[in-house]
C-alpha cells in the first residue's frame, strides 16, 4: 500500500493543519462544560449538558480532524485531487467550527434560533466536502481496500450529518419525530458507516507504515467495509420498518465489526517491528482495548437485565468508545501526520546547505510522552465519572482541559519548527540566488 501514496499531490500544510489547531480547543471547551454543569452531566444521556458535551467531541474535534486528514489522504493515498483545496479547506473549516459551537449552545440554552444556525452551517459545510471530495472521486475505480473505505466512509458522513441535522431541526422546534429511534440510527452511522469505516480505511496504511507491522489479513482489507456498510444498511432498514425481531440481532452484527476491527488492528499492533514501542503505538492500543471494551458493555447491557436497566450505561459506552475510542486514536495519528507533513513540505522546499529535520526533531518524544500520560488520567477519571459523578466530574473536566491544553501546545510546536526552519531555507534560498 505505501508504494500507492503520491507526497507530490499532497495539498498545502494549512489546508489539514488548520482542523487539526482547532480540534483540541473543542476538547477543552467539553471540559469547560464539565466544570459547569458537575455532576448533572452524567445523569443520563439525554441531559442538555450530555448532549452538548457529546457534540463538542463528535463535532468539535472528531469532525474537524477527521476533515483535516481526509484533505490530505485523498489526494496523496488514492490520487483523487480536491479541486482548489485552500479555498475548500477555509470554508468547510469556518463553517464546521461555528456550527459546532452554535450546535453545543443550543444544546445547553434549548434555543430553535441556535439549532437552526447549526443546521445551515454544519449542513452547508459538509455538503462542500462531500461535494468536493465526489467530484475528486468521481470516475475512479475501487482498485484498494483504502479507496473503498473512503468512498463509503464519505457516504457514511453524508447520511450521519443528514440524521443529525433531522434530529437538530425535531428538538429545535419540539416536532413530534421518534427522537430515541433517529438518535439510535445518528449514533450507528456516525460510529461504524463514518469514523469506524474511514479510521479501517486509514489504519491499512498507516498502521504498517508508522508503527513497522505487518500488512492487515488480506480478507480483512477485502470485506470490512462491505460487511460493515452492509450490516449498517440493513439494521437501518430494519428499524425502520419496524422489524423488531431482526434489529437487535442486526445492531448487534454491526457492533461485531467494530469489535473485529479492534481485535484484528490489536493483533497487528503486537506484531511491531519497533524495538521499543513509542507513545502513539500506545495511543492505538488503548483506542483498540477501549472499543472492544465498548462492544462488550453493549453486549452486557443487553443479555443482563441489570445493566441494561442501569441509565448511565449507554454514558459509559460512550466514553469507552468516543473518548478512549475514537479521541485516543485521533491524538495518537495526529502525533504521526503533523511531524510526518512538516518533514514532508520542508522537504519540498528544502534548500542545498539547510536539510529538512526529521520527525522526531519536529515533536520530540518527550512532548508526547508527557500528554500521553495526562491523556490516560483523563481517560480513567471520565470513566470514574460515570460511576461516581460528584467525586470525579470535576478532576475529569481539569485532566480534560490539561490534557488537550498539552495537545495543542505540541501541535503549536511542531507548527513553530515548520514556520523557522522555512524562514531559514528561505534565508538560505536567498543568499545562494542574489539578484
Amino acid at each position: 500500500m505505501q508504494a500507492l501514496l503520491s507526497y507530490d499531490d499532497a495539498p498545502p500544510i494549512s489546508a489539514p493543519l488548520r482542523y487539526y489547531l482547532t480540534a483540541p480547543l473543542f476538547a477543552m471547551l467539553a471540559g469547560v462544560l464539565m466544570l459547569y454543569a458537575g455532576p448533572e452531566l452524567f445523569e443520563s444521556r439525554w441531559t442538555p449538558a450530555a448532549l452538548a458535551f457529546t457534540h463538542l467531541l463528535a463535532v468539535g474535534f472528531m469532525l474537524q480532524a477527521m476533515l483535516g486528514s481526509l484533505q490530505q489522504l485523498l489526494p496523496v493515498v488514492v490520487g483523487a485531487n480536491l479541486a482548489r483545496p485552500l479555498q475548500v479547506a477555509a470554508w468547510v473549516h469556518v463553517a464546521v467550527t461555528i456550527g459546532a459551537l452554535f450546535l453545543a449552545a443550543a444544546f445547553l440554552l434549548e434555543a430553535p434560533l441556535l439549532f437552526g444556525a447549526a443546521v445551515v452551517l454544519l449542513g452547508a459545510g459538509v455538503t462542500l466536502f462531500v461535494a468536493a471530495a465526489a467530484r475528486a472521486l468521481r470516475g475512479m475505480a475501487a482498485s484498494n481496500p483504502t479507496l473503498v473505505g473512503l468512498k463509503a466512509g464519505i457516504f457514511g458522513l453524508s447520511v450521519t450529518v443528514v440524521l443529525g441535522l433531522a434530529l437538530a431541526v425535531a428538538i429545535g422546534w419540539s416536532l413530534d419525530w421518534p427522537l430515541a429511534q433517529l438518535t439510535d440510527l445518528h449514533l450507528g452511522w456516525g460510529f461504524m458507516a463514518w469514523n469506524g469505516i474511514v479510521l479501517a480505511a486509514v489504519a491499512l496504511v498507516v498502521v504498517p507504515m508508522f508503527q513497522i507491522t505487518p500488512e492487515y489479513p488480506a480478507w480483512f482489507g477485502r470485506r470490512f467495509v462491505s460487511v460493515a456498510l452492509g450490516g449498517v444498511l440493513l439494521w437501518t432498514l430494519a428499524d425502520l420498518a419496524g422489524w423488531s425481531w431482526a434489529v437487535l440481532p442486526l445492531a448487534g452484527a454491526t457492533l461485531a465489526c467494530g469489535a473485529v476491527f479492534c481485535g484484528v488492528t490489536f493483533n497487528v499492533l503486537q506484531r511491531s517491528k519497533r524495538a521499543k514501542h513509542d507513545a502513539t503505538h500506545h495511543f492505538w492500543n488503548l483506542s483498540m482495548s477501549s472499543g472492544l471494551l465498548a462492544c462488550a458493555v453493549w453486549l452486557t447491557a443487553q443479555v443482563l437485565p441489570a445493566v441494561g436497566g442501569w441509565p448511565r450505561w449507554p454514558l459509559l459506552f460512550g466514553a469507552l468508545l468516543l473518548f478512549g475510542g475514537f479521541v485516543s486514536v485521533t491524538i495518537g495519528m495526529l502525533y504521526k501526520i503533523v511531524p510526518f507533513l512538516v518533514w514532508l513540505h520542508l522537504q519540498s522546499r528544502s534548500a542545498r546547505r539547510v536539510a529538512a529535520p526529521n520527525m522526531k526533531k519536529v515533536l520530540p518524544q518527550v512532548r508526547i510522552d508527557r500528554q500521553l500520560r495526562s491523556h490516560l488520567a483523563s481517560c480513567a477519571l471520565l470513566l470514574l465519572s460515570v460511576f461516581w459523578p460528584v467525586c470525579f466530574v470535576y478532576p475529569a473536566g481539569v485532566a480534560l482541559i490539561v490534557s488537550n491544553g498539552w495537545l495543542l501546545r505540541n501541535l503549536l510546536h511542531a507548527t513553530a519548527v515548520y514556520r523557522n526552519h522555512l524562514i531559514t531555507i528561505e534565508s538560505a534560498q536567498a543568499k545562494s540566488n542574489p539578484e
